[in-house]
């Protein structure tokens, strides 16, 4: 079951609670205030509704209100129901207090239990927008039917909602609070539950990957004590098993943070190294790499193997993102003196915000082919660095990464 459906269910139990307490509540509130008050009251009062107003024919116009909820929540448009019943009761009620009470000398006596009720009730929706509409519409009734009827005394009638409106406020305000918490909970739980999951896969596949492996690790040696002459290929080839021997043990406990130890490494060395990786494999798609460091950067506390990991996942985002060719620019900064920024800016397809937020998540790939978990352990890595990565991006234009890292020791 999607959310949408669960939020389409809650809203018609919501809707079906306030249209039985909005109904029992009006139609009990006038008759016992214009059937059982007025024989209780001491003195001589008037039983039945006030002359001039619309009188006994509010009620079928109310009844019609109602099967014109009913007709909409058929028609499954249930979000609409509740502003339609409180405008058209709104509406109704101004009406009849017009014609009571407009060209008359009679006192302004008006008002319903119901008034109340939909204040109070209105959080029960956990929607501002209708909140604001209730608040602004009761309260806007009385200080219109006040000018109009030169009436000052709706000014109580008018304390007394916001008074409410206040209260209703608050009330919102913590429902909102609550369901977020509970949200978030739930989209932790969920992350969580796939971690276990890449966790017990990785550990499946880890020894079958690791032997061969070794295997090539070992050949690479081999042929890089016979040919000396190509020992920096050889060197970086022994590198890149390494590392690909470390991201197999990074995804075994990529849901269990390790204790790590870290040490200062140049951060213009590794971003170096890493464009030196996907020089060749950028020059393939018509891309040119070019930097733009400050001239002046510290160095930074971190693992080098996976910092060069997050940079290379980062760049190779970008390589894929420009199948036409381009131009990144890689470039490093110091910020207000203890924190490195390091962006990475693409001329690729962009993507939209809806994608922009669920980076990150497992699974979740915006390419064909792709498995979801590089930009993840990316993120991993930089929480386990207390670093940041937010991006930019627009259709069409491009994407901009950065990736913010600590000056000074990582606890």
């Amino acid at each position: 079951m999607d959310k949408a459906h669960i939020l389409i269910q809650e809203e018609v139990k919501a809707l079906k609670l306030f249209l039985s307490l909005f109904y029992v509540i009006f139609f009990l509130s006038d008759i016992l205030y214009y059937y059982f008050y007025p024989k209780v009251e001491m003195g001589d009062s008037d039983i039945g509704f006030p002359e001039g107003g619309l009188g006994f024919w509010m009620y079928p116009f109310m009844f019609l209100l109602l099967l014109i909820a009913i007709y909409f929540i058929k028609k499954k448009n249930i979000y609409i129901v509740k502003y339609i019943i409180f405008i058209g009761y709104i509406f109704i009620d101004f009406i009849d207090n017009i014609m009571i009470y407009y060209g008359t000398t009679k006192p302004f006596d008006s008002g319903n239990a119901v008034e109340p009720f939909l204040f109070l009730f209105s959080p029960i929706f956990v929607n501002k927008r209708y909140f604001r509409i209730v608040s602004l519409g009761i309260v806007g009734k009385y200080a219109v039917l006040g000018i109009m009827l030169h009436a000052p005394i709706v000014i109580g009638p008018i304390v007394l909602c916001v008074s409410f409106a206040t209260i209703a406020f608050i009330l919102l305000t913590r429902f909102q609070s609550y369901v977020c918490t509970i949200e978030n909970m739930f989209e932790e739980a969920q992350q969580a539950e796939k971690l276990a999951v890449i966790g017990k896969m990785a550990t499946t596949i880890a020894h079958e990957i690791r032997n061969p492996l070794t295997s090539l690790k070992g050949f690479t040696q081999m042929q890089r004590e016979k040919h000396p002459e190509d020992v920096e290929y050889y060197n970086i080839m022994v590198q890149e098993i390494e590392r690909m021997n470390a991201i197999v043990s990074e995804l075994m406990v990529l849901g269990k943070p390790k204790k790590r130890h870290y040490t200062l490494h140049n951060i213009k060395d590794i971003l170096y190294y890493v464009i030196s990786i996907v020089e060749q494999t950028a020059a393939q798609y018509g891309i040119t790499i070019s930097t733009m460091f400050v001239k002046e950067l510290p160095s930074i506390k971190c693992d080098e193997k996976q910092m060069k990991q997050v940079f290379l996942n980062i760049i190779k985002n970008a390589i894929e993102s420009m199948p036409g060719g381009g131009n990144i620019i890689v470039e490093a900064n110091r910020v207000h003196g203890d924190e490195v920024v390091v962006s990475v800016i693409d001329e690729g397809c962009g993507m939209e915000q809806e994608k922009i937020d669920k980076i990150g998540e497992a699974f979740y790939t915006t390419k064909e082919n792709g498995t979801g978990l590089g930009l993840m352990v990316t993120y991993k890595i930089l929480e386990e660095h207390q670093g940041e990565m937010e991006f930019q991006s627009r259709l069409g234009i491009g994407t901009k990464v950065n990736i913010k890292l600590p000056v000074g020791e990582v606890n």
